[in-house]
């Protein structure tokens, strides 16, 4: 079974984190969600909704991880790149060429910022394409290159969630929970 990581900073854009934390779990994923937030597993959204991480990060070892997962939101985003555990460990990621995935701000604000991106096709939220040094910019709901996947916005979290089903479980599996889901049949529209 698959093992991913969700990193979850005060600020994050909730549908951008758990729309993959419920459609990955109902592929059949292991998902952990882990509070950066110094000595609380209890995280606030960017819409003051208070979240109970299933771990603390001081207490994860991410050395089993197939995928680490960076939702977005400000200053969510920004949260998880001043966190040093958090750049330690998406680096120790890309570096095993394990994957990566990050929507909305984090693309560029934490991906971008770390050198992950460069050379690779990317999307993130409208404007922070900015951040983008050496990144085609591809404006998509999701992008996948390589170990790094993409995704443009909260309007994207449900593709971006199908895409790392697809990627972790396989294609019919991630085709069968966007069919339950009641959102395949607007793809195809």
């Amino acid at each position: 079974m698959a093992k991913v990581y969700v990193f979850l900073a005060n600020g994050f854009e909730d549908v951008e984190a758990l729309i993959p934390v419920d459609v990955l779990r109902r592929g059949g994923v292991e998902v952990v969600t882990v509070s950066i937030v110094e000595g609380s597993q209890v995280v606030e959204t960017a819409h003051q909704v208070k979240i109970v991480a299933d771990a603390m990060f001081n207490d994860c070892d991410f050395s089993d991880a197939d995928l680490l997962m960076l939702p977005g939101g400000m200053p969510g985003a920004s949260n998880l790149y001043e966190h040093k555990g958090v750049r330690k460990a998406v680096l120790a990621q890309n570096e095993a060429k394990k994957k990566i995935a990050a929507i909305c701000a984090a693309p560029a604000v934490v991906l971008a910022q770390l050198g992950i991106l460069r050379g690779k096709h990317a999307t993130c939220y409208p404007g922070f394409e900015k951040l983008f040094e050496g990144v085609e910019y591809t404006g998509e709901l999701c992008t996948v290159d390589g170990n790094v996947t993409t995704g443009e916005g909260p309007a994207a979290a449900f593709p971006f969630a199908y895409s790392l089903l697809a990627q972790l479980v396989d294609e019919q599996t991630a085709h069968q929970i966007a069919v339950g889901m009641r959102f395949a049949h607007l793809m195809e529209k």
